[in-house]
């Protein structure tokens, strides 16, 4: 069978028709593509789309149609997959020594890239969406709703595991009165955070979350890292974060999760965007906590991410114009790639994201669910 054959024969099972009329199917401009997408699966078409090889006017719909499908499980063996899910399952990919891969090819580039994406804080991963109506307001009920969430008061101490820009840290000094510290392997992101948040009670420090210390503090946060833990580090995630908690804390650990044991690992993703990055499921983060913490509370708002994405693609291509000037239409591609994959994978239900509340010994009383 041939290559074409063999790629049209696929998407025709998710409804996806090539140089077809509908906005959703995809139109190959170079014939190369075929036996790319063959030979190296989700990496040869990810890259094919970044040099131009395919174009898509809806793709972030083509990705809920393919993904949704399942097309993965029925695609041609290929060797790049393989080994890659091959070494996940034998090597600690995610060990100290490699943790700060994620930052050499994501965390560090130009903060101009996320700033032309993200919010106005930079927050890094899902927004709320019940009540907001734009980017900057549902992140920022996001970042109020953690803080109901573990029931922040004034002059109370938070960690942030992974604090990113410092959104979560900026927000609860400036809202809640807190003092927040926290880690993360970005140096470009301790720059921005220590400038910008200068005359706050915020310290941002470059360090693996396992060499954490200090504490314990009243209580811990952490949003977008769990993804880059690993499942061989879970248990010392967890014991981490049970040394730096006091007692009576409460832990709010806001990350994606795979609705589907094998929606875990993508060779584009992990090469561009999250090297080394697995989604755990709900099943491995509450068998992880066993005897360390208490699960209180489980939020799952998965469609919001889809939300989230498309306004970042949204943001994106309204600054797309010196971005391509400046880094080049390739890279302004991948990053087109990376939202729309990512929101049609959330649209599709087989990715979810969501919140847990954990406490070290249980609370008192029943936990009153913030919503």
């Amino acid at each position: 069978m041939s290559a074409e054959k063999t790629v049209r024969d696929l998407l025709a099972m998710a409804g996806v028709e090539v140089n077809g009329k509908n906005p959703w199917d995809i139109q190959v401009v170079d014939d190369r593509f075929y036996t790319r997408a063959v030979a190296q699966g989700s990496l040869g078409m990810g890259e094919a789309f970044m040099d131009g090889w395919w174009r898509c006017p809806q793709l972030d719909v083509f990705f809920d149609k393919v993904v949704g499908a399942r097309l993965s499980s029925k695609a041609p063996f290929n060797f790049k997959t393989a080994w890659l899910v091959a070494v996940s399952k034998l090597q600690n990919r995610q060990n100290m020594k490699r943790s700060f891969i994620a930052a050499d090819v994501h965390y560090d580039l130009p903060v101009e890239i996320f700033e032309a994406t993200f919010d106005k804080r930079l927050t890094g991963s899902c927004g709320y969406w019940k009540e907001a109506t734009n980017l900057d307001d549902c992140q920022d009920a996001k970042l109020d709703l953690i803080c109901r969430k573990i029931g922040l008061k004034a002059g109370q101490t938070v960690f942030d595991i992974g604090c990113g820009w410092g959104a979560f840290m900026g927000f609860a000094a400036e809202k809640y009165g807190a003092r927040c510290e926290g880690v993360t392997v970005s140096k470009e992101q301790v720059a921005y955070a220590m400038n910008r948040y200068a005359s706050l009670p915020v310290k941002s420090t470059l360090m693996d979350y396992r060499n954490a210390k200090g504490g314990p503090y009243d209580h811990l946060v952490s949003m977008g890292m769990f993804e880059h833990v690993g499942d061989k580090n879970y248990r010392t995630y967890f014991e981490t974060a049970r040394r730096l908690i006091k007692e009576d804390g409460l832990f709010c650990l806001h990350t994606i999760w795979g609705n589907e044991p094998d929606a875990n690992i993508d060779p584009w993703l992990d090469k561009y965007i999250f090297p080394n990055g697995v989604l755990p499921t709900v099943g491995q983060v509450t068998t992880a906590v066993h005897g360390l913490f208490v699960v209180e509370d489980v939020h799952n708002f998965g469609a919001y991410y889809d939300k989230t994405l498309m306004a970042w693609n949204d943001k994106f291509q309204s600054n797309r114009a010196p971005l391509v000037q400046k880094y080049g239409e390739r890279f302004c591609r991948m990053w087109e790639y990376y939202l729309l994959c990512c929101a049609g994978g959330f649209r599709s239900r087989v990715i979810s994201v969501g919140q847990f509340v954990l406490s070290p010994k249980g609370v008192p009383e029943v936990y009153q669910a913030v919503r």
